[in-house]
């Protein structure tokens, strides 16, 4: 089946969509990367086509609207905007299927509306990346002094594709068919080539972290079935022992690891996939 593309209205920013599957299969909607695109899911959603699998472009990626000027990306932002994309759908519940940072997001969601959560599938991240108190004017200066920067930046143009692929084959460890569909959904025609699509505000230093303590807090208030999927070795921004400890702290949880790399799922699909599939089908009725 091919993924149908779909439009939604989210608090008036258009959010763009693939949509795969059956619309009586189970409801699962997929959260990608930061600086990813819908696409991240297209190799899996081959591998799980029972189900209704609605993949988005988070708003300032791929085909999705950037949010206002005066709107920052932020983390509660982020929870409040999956609920209304959930809420756009017509949905009542789902399962959130999240890589990266929309793996973090999604747990967050499940922490913050459990009512809206049936089941949490999280790969290569648990919660949000975290920083010590220590570190709070540092950053805040940091995003401060980018953001006064940003203004009037002109934006790279590239002649053909081969060099923002290289780069993310580069940069992620990907195969190139992997660069190859997020690049393709990530950038948009300009005079002279081809330029990215995604809003220049996603590149800017995050304000302000949560502690290791504070993301604790709300790994301890998630109570759905949850799937962790890492790829071994772990990355050295969500290192060991710390994200093995953050699944230690979930009330239902199944940790799976698989050799590979930040992007496993979609140059593993296959045994990603089933893993997901052993997950959702031991899900109890009416969980």
């Amino acid at each position: 089946m091919t993924p149908r593309a779909i439009e939604l209205d989210v608090d008036g920013v258009t959010v763009a969509a693939l949509r795969n599957g059956p619309a009586g299969g189970l409801k699962v909607l997929a959260l990608h990367g930061w600086l990813d695109n819908a696409a991240s899911f297209l190799p899996l959603a081959t591998q799980l086509p029972a189900l209704d699998l609605v993949m988005v472009d988070l708003p300032g990626h791929g085909f999705s609207s950037h949010l206002p000027p005066t709107t920052p990306y932020t983390t509660p932002h982020a929870i409040v905007q999956t609920l209304a994309i959930i809420d756009a759908l017509g949905w009542e519940r789902c399962v959130l299927l999240g890589h990266s940072m929309g793996a973090a997001i999604a747990s967050l969601v499940a922490a913050v509306a459990p009512e809206r959560v049936q089941a949490l599938v999280s790969i290569e991240a648990l919660g949000g990346l975290s920083a010590p108190a220590a570190e709070t004017l540092q950053r805040l200066r940091a995003h401060v002094d980018a953001v006064r920067k940003l203004e009037g930046k002109q934006l790279r143009v590239f002649p053909d594709l081969s060099a923002p692929v290289r780069a993310r084959m580069m940069v992620n460890q990907l195969s190139e068919a992997s660069a190859r569909l997020l690049i393709e959904r990530g950038v948009k025609q300009v005079d002279g080539g081809w330029s990215w699509r995604s809003d220049p505000r996603l590149m800017l230093p995050t304000a302000v972290r949560m502690t290791e303590e504070q993301v604790g807090n709300v790994l301890d208030a998630i109570r759905c079935p949850v799937q962790v999927i890492y790829a071994t070795p772990a990355q050295a921004y969500f290192p060991e022992p710390e994200r093995s400890q953050r699944v230690a702290r979930l009330a239902d949880a199944r940790l799976a690891t698989l050799p590979g790399h930040h992007h496993v799922h979609m140059d593993e699909p296959g045994a990603v996939a089933a893993i997901i599939s052993r997950f959702l089908a031991g899900l109890p009725d009416g969980s």
